[in-house]
């Protein structure tokens, strides 16, 4: 999934990852950065290492919009913009690299960790990972299948689609 991502990065102009092709359709550079501030995140709080993404970091991207875009609406998030692509290419393989190397130092015994129990707090209750994790709460296998891997694919989806109407190819067959 990370290999995609890199991949689509390294293939697309800024230009390509600002344009926005229908008043309401989200530049890629939005889902590029939500994916990767939530995978952030959800990392340190499946136990692995702090977000690297902090404000020094994110201030070096030079964001058209401050905020992750979790649970803003659509016309808040349509002027995200990176003004230093290379800055934002730069600490999407670092949070990549933290995200495996803490995935693969994970131990199969910890996976069935309850990290949310139920009942979810009103943040949670509607998403998909408190549907995943129903009763028995959001383990840890849970979490990092909901917020990080499915998440991801998610979003990979919108920018292989996004790809398509700006004239690039997409990722898989």
């Amino acid at each position: 999934m990370h290999h995609l991502y890199l991949e689509a990065c390294a293939t697309m102009s800024l230009e390509q990852v600002h344009a926005v092709a229908a008043p309401t359709t989200l530049p890629i550079a939005f889902s590029l950065l939500h994916q990767l501030l939530i995978e952030d995140l959800s990392r340190a709080l499946c136990g692995g290492s702090g977000p690297l993404c902090e404000p020094a970091a994110l201030a070096a991207l030079r964001l058209g919009v401050h905020d992750r875009g979790k649970e803003r609406p659509v016309e808040g998030m349509m002027a995200q913009r990176f003004g230093d692509y290379g800055a934002f290419c730069a600490l999407q393989e670092r949070v990549f690299d933290a995200t495996e190397a803490y995935v693969g130092g994970v131990t199969p015994a910890s996976f069935d960790e309850v990290l949310v129990a139920a009942p979810y707090p009103e943040r949670l209750a509607h998403t998909f990972s408190a549907l995943v994790g129903a009763e028995r709460g959001i383990t840890r296998s849970d979490a990092l299948e909901c917020w990080v891997y499915q998440h991801a694919l998610r979003h990979l989806g919108g920018i292989e689609h996004r790809r398509s109407l700006g004239g690039l190819g997409g990722m898989t067959s």
